[in-house]
């Protein structure tokens, strides 16, 4: 087990909502010159005759777009850990088009790792799951998706198309957390760093690692308490009442108001999140009558350059392992 910290974290990332009072600047706007980069980028690969997922960053060139995806970069690692793109025009083009247009500008940030048993390198963010499964990803109902981490270094989101009502994308900063259960429960901060069993941690199933870790100067997460409580069930070791309570209390601190900062993604907006420094979440919503209408969005994960060193107690999970086809 790592170093306990018992002092409060002051990087960047550690962020409440009045952070970002009269402060937007997290928020990227595509320029003219930048969506005309995207269409020569499109045209590129169309006379190439490839598309998702079959091409390189070197198919789809960038230059002042990619300026702006370095700062993005940067800004997940050593900054406040998230950041919105908006402007894409997603009715500009055909389903397969944006595919690769997001898979493309993905392959500027990072590397894209598989999302599912399947290696899927884009994820579809849609209610399609069976709610009394308890193996149902969480993603896939329109129930309130508590606050958690995914299994990548980045987590982005493109929406594609809005709730008939609901679907708010909330954000919340591990390292708020992390201070206010220092300040306020500091006698449970100790069961954090314990190893808890994550159900698809590991490859082969159950994995163990802490909820925080601070190693080479940096606080890291992993949370969704979904997988723990699953893991554990898998596992025959039931979590004990002060492993509860230690739950219960990192629920309620990441839940409340003044942490949080929501957001309506609007189609075409791309959500990026550091999966170290930053939990996401979304309310619950309804989805409209018509198949073509209901909510939907494409999801990355990514594999980042300059991603921060993790210990050896805390294990990095950057997706499912892909197979090459030779």
């Amino acid at each position: 087990m790592t170093a306990i910290r018992k002092e409060r974290i002051t990087s960047p990332a550690a962020w409440t909502r009045s952070s970002f009072d009269g402060d937007d600047s997290w928020i990227f706007h595509l320029s003219d010159s930048d969506c005309e980069e995207i269409d020569a980028a499109v045209k590129n690969l169309a006379a190439l005759g490839k598309g998702y997922p079959y091409f390189s960053r070197d198919d789809f060139p960038l230059k002042g777009l990619a300026q702006v995806v370095l700062r993005i970069s940067d800004d997940l690692e050593n900054g406040r850990g998230f950041c919105l793109l908006r402007g894409f025009e997603t009715g500009h083009y055909s389903d397969a088009e944006i595919a690769s247009i997001y898979y493309g500008i993905g392959l500027h940030l990072g590397t894209p790792v598989g999302q599912n048993p399947q290696r899927d390198l884009l994820g579809t963010v849609m209610n399609t799951g069976d709610i009394s499964d308890k193996n149902t990803r969480v993603f896939q109902t329109n129930l309130y998706l508590p606050y958690h981490t995914d299994p990548s270094d980045a987590v982005c989101l493109l929406c594609l198309q809005k709730a008939r009502e609901g679907g708010l994308s909330s954000l919340v900063s591990a390292a708020s957390v992390y201070n206010t259960i220092l300040q306020e429960y500091p006698e449970y901060l100790g069961v954090f760093y314990r190893a808890f069993h994550y159900a698809h941690l590991r490859e082969d199933g159950v994995g163990q690692s802490p909820v925080f870790s601070y190693y080479d100067g940096k606080l890291s997460c992993r949370y969704l308490r979904q997988y723990i409580e699953l893991g554990h069930e898998q596992r025959e070791q039931p979590l004990s009442a002060v492993e509860r309570e230690a739950l219960d209390i990192f629920d309620r601190v990441s839940q409340a108001e003044h942490m949080r900062v929501d957001m309506m993604l609007e189609p075409g907006d791309m959500q990026f999140a550091n999966n170290y420094a930053v939990l996401h979440s979304r309310s619950a919503f309804a989805d409209s009558g018509h198949p073509e209408q209901r909510r939907k969005l494409l999801r990355l994960w990514l594999k980042m350059p300059n991603a921060r060193k993790l210990a050896p107690d805390f294990p990095g999970r950057n997706g499912f392992e892909l197979i090459r086809q030779s």
